[in-house]
């Protein structure tokens, strides 16, 4: 009888390496919803919050909801999965789709429950609908509110951006390289970065989200980037009838 070759599939490295970073990303994560649970750090929020309302000019508020449009979610992914089917048609192989339908469902199935279960509102909702009592925009599990005033915890532009711009970057690099190019290091941590902080920041100061909204969503999109990142996308088995279903190494030496 003809013996089946076993397929060893190692996890891509990460930086910093080991689980260790992961875990304290989770840990970080937990403890910030516990003391927020316990009415911690509404103070800074607060202070950050109204510090924002009372240095915004009109000017200002405009540049910083333009900017904060690097981190609309849906565009994002539209863009990534695009470049996954470029990419998947220069390479003839099915495996470039793999990683941004991946991130879709993880933060589909992430992201939005637990805005949905923590059920907080923005900073926003004192001065518009429902016009809530400033103190009572801060807590969260504030779930006789309706839906849509109350999912402000994590920061969800914050996290699709470290998540989705990851995905980029891990796309961008074998897509260059079919056209014989290559993307500098700089350039990628360059997209990496700058965009999450940027979103970070303008929808902080836009008083779209509290302070420890925004760092949630900084945590839980780090560790989201991490999962995804360590994934062999090259060596994930898949049926042998799909188109590339061999292993490659589109992704081995990517960011």
């Amino acid at each position: 009888m003809r013996e089946t070759p076993v397929v060893r599939v190692r996890p891509r490295p990460v930086r910093p390496a080991g689980w260790w970073y992961d875990a304290l990303l989770l840990a970080a994560l937990v403890g910030l919803t516990v003391a927020l649970v316990t009415h911690q750090l509404f103070g800074v929020d607060r202070a950050v919050a109204d510090w924002a309302q009372e240095h915004r000019p009109a000017a200002a508020y405009w540049v910083a909801r333009v900017l904060n449009l690097l981190g609309q979610g849906t565009p994002l992914t539209l863009i990534a999965v695009g470049l996954g089917v470029l990419l998947a048609v220069r390479v003839r192989s099915v495996r470039p789709v793999l990683p941004p339908l991946a991130a879709f469902v993880l933060t589909y199935l992430t992201i939005g429950p637990l805005k949905v279960w923590t059920a907080r509102p923005a900073p926003s909702a004192s001065v518009k609908k429902p016009f809530l009592p400033p103190d009572q925009t801060l807590p969260l599990f504030q779930e006789d509110l309706p839906l849509r005033f109350a999912q402000s915890y994590p920061s969800g532009h914050v996290a699709n951006a470290i998540v989705w711009y990851g995905m980029l970057a891990l796309l961008l690099a074998p897509l260059l390289r079919t056209y014989g190019r290559t993307i500098p290091p700089r350039l990628v941590l360059a997209v990496r970065v700058l965009p999450p902080l940027i979103v970070l920041t303008t929808t902080t100061y836009l008083g779209w989200h509290w302070l420890t909204d925004s760092v949630a969503g900084l945590l839980l999109g780090l560790l989201l980037d991490r999962l995804l990142h360590r994934v062999p996308w090259d060596d994930v088995p898949l049926p042998a009838r799909l188109p590339g279903s061999a292993r490659t190494r589109l992704f081995t030496s990517g960011p």
